[in-house]
């Protein structure tokens, strides 16, 4: 009998094998196929940008599996932020449509996690979120220095490790982790009885991972350029703490950076929280503001 995780795989398997047949776009056939949406919403051209940039809601569904989500799921929520990028996507703001779409398809992957687990039971307050999302991501480097498999259980002297880097509590670790530690979904076991390939063989693609190099490149080059022409009109104390203090690997203290200027730590702190809000503002136009 062929079980449900067995079903899902081939399912995917095959959802995958199709959405490699559509050819990727050159950036000025993208721009032009955008172009055309914008201004005429020309549906033939919306069809070819969606579909085009599937593969890659695959790769970004694929961070989030470790939540005891189905994989179809996931890539479902991420197709629906790619629709929904299209609708927001200016070409003529300089860069590719998957580099801003990655927001919108983040944000719809998370907004469904966090309704699945239900997470209002245990809070929605900002140090929940963070660790909701970061705790397998500590949890893994913590282990693989202790020499440990993910699956493995974690002891005490992990878990203040893991709340030190994240900053919380070592409680909400503990309770964090039980939300968590459903078993995960396997892309190790072979699709079938018949191939022993994996479900990863089957998404990995030297292709893609260069693809995904450029995104990455293309993404960090928007938010620079924006952060640049954002300096450019601060004043010298929000340069000093931008450069000092949000962007520094060794960031100075409040104290450090008020003998600079002759001012108290709360008046930096103040300035800091300031910019920290201007620069909000400044990067909005890059990630949705609602789901």
């Amino acid at each position: 009998m062929i079980n449900t995780m067995e079903l899902n795989n081939r399912s995917i398997a095959i959802y995958l094998r199709e959405i490699r047949k559509y050819p990727l776009l050159t950036p000025e056939e993208e721009y032009h196929l955008a172009k055309r949406y914008k201004e005429k919403k020309d549906m033939t051209a919306a069809h070819k940008l969606i579909t085009s940039n599937l593969r890659f809601v695959v790769k970004i569904a694929l961070e989030y599996i470790h939540y005891n989500v189905r994989l179809s799921d996931l890539i479902q929520e991420g197709n629906l932020g790619l629709i929904k990028a299209l609708t927001k996507f200016d070409p003529d703001k300089g860069y590719r449509f998957i580099s801003y779409a990655i927001w919108w398809i983040r944000a719809y992957i998370q907004a469904f996690i966090l309704k699945t687990k239900s997470l209002v039971k245990i809070g929605t307050t900002q140090a929940q979120r963070k660790l909701f999302y970061s705790l397998n991501k500590a949890k893994r480097e913590i282990l693989r220095l202790s020499g440990k498999d993910f699956d493995e259980h974690i002891d005490e002297n992990e878990k203040k490790l893991i709340s030190e880097k994240l900053g919380v509590r070592v409680k909400d670790v503990q309770e964090m982790e039980k939300r968590l530690e459903n078993s995960d979904i396997s892309f190790d076991s072979t699709i079938s009885e018949n191939d022993d390939r994996t479900l990863l063989d089957k998404i990995s693609s030297d292709e893609l991972n260069m693809d995904e190099r450029i995104i990455k490149e293309e993404e960090a080059t928007i938010v620079r350029t924006k952060l640049t022409e954002f300096l450019k009109k601060a004043n010298e104390k929000e340069r000093y703490i931008a450069y000092n203090r949000l962007m520094s690997d060794n960031p100075k203290t409040l104290e450090e950076i008020g003998e600079v200027f002759g001012i108290t730590r709360e008046r930096v702190r103040q300035i800091e929280e300031r910019l920290k809000e201007k620069l909000r503002k400044e990067l909005s136009d890059l990630a949705p503001t609602a789901v």
